[in-house]
């Protein structure tokens, strides 16, 4: 039966090795067998540039390559620590690089994806942030700068990300219902499917009399999240580190 699968928040990085051999575990292992993955954001802790590819990151492209050429279809679209991540990258993968919020025709149902981090409105202050740094010239002033300025300030925007998630309230952080159903309306989709949050959960929605789901993925902190949707199920996965049976 075929297979389609989604993940988010690995958060890749030197600094976490155990995160890396299970990423590359579950790319020559369980993702052989679907016909298609998405990475909906934060695939990487942090990201300068498709200049600044060094052999870590050469490593991951080179595994997900391997997972494309066997015939697993790939799809990227950004997160809040991956927006620099460019097509170069993407080409080296062989992924495709998506526009957000992005609807596919999943198995006959209309599934929106994004990567989560606009719905949460009630933090005013990330929402002046990341609307700055999704500005297209922002990004070209930014990737016009040297690499060491870049990793600067790359480092201080993950040192205020971990300050402000260990100052705001949790619901400040977490999505607002009412914008993911006007999201589901606008889109006339039938499921939502997003990440950044790191709270797992299937949300039952009311939409216009009608009902809808949102389907948030977990990170990779501590296990993996992954997301199995067939024609006939739907499965939200927590997966230990251990690949071997694969």
């Amino acid at each position: 039966m075929p297979t389609t699968l989604f993940i988010s928040d690995l958060h890749l990085g030197r600094s976490r090795p155990d995160i890396t051999d299970q990423f590359k575990a579950f790319l020559a292992g369980p993702a052989r067998k679907a016909e298609a993955l998405y990475i909906l954001g934060d695939l990487f802790e942090a990201w300068v540039g498709d200049d600044a590819i060094g052999a870590f990151e050469v490593e991951i492209a080179d595994s997900l390559r391997m997972l494309a050429d066997h015939g697993t279809r790939l799809a990227f679209l950004h997160g809040n620590r991956d927006f620099l991540l460019g097509r170069d990258f993407c080409r080296h993968a062989g992924m495709e690089m998506l526009d957000q919020p992005c609807t596919i025709n999943l198995y006959g149902t209309a599934t929106l994806l994004l990567h989560g981090d606009q719905l949460c409105t009630l933090d005013t202050r990330y929402q002046r942030y990341r609307k700055r740094v999704s500005d297209p010239e922002w990004q070209r002033r930014m990737l016009s700068r040297p690499l060491l300025f870049r990793r600067a300030v790359a480092a201080l925007l993950r040192g205020a990300s971990r300050l402000r998630k260990g100052q705001a309230d949790s619901a400040q952080m977490d999505v607002v219902d009412a914008d993911a159903e006007a999201l589901l309306r606008e889109s006339d989709a039938r499921r939502m499917i997003h990440g950044h949050t790191h709270r797992p959960f299937r949300h039952a929605h009311q939409v216009d009399g009608t009902s809808r789901e949102r389907i948030v993925l977990g990170d990779w902190y501590t296990q993996g999240s992954v997301l199995t949707v067939s024609p006939e199920s739907i499965e939200l996965q927590s997966l230990d580190r251990d690949f071997s049976d694969a």
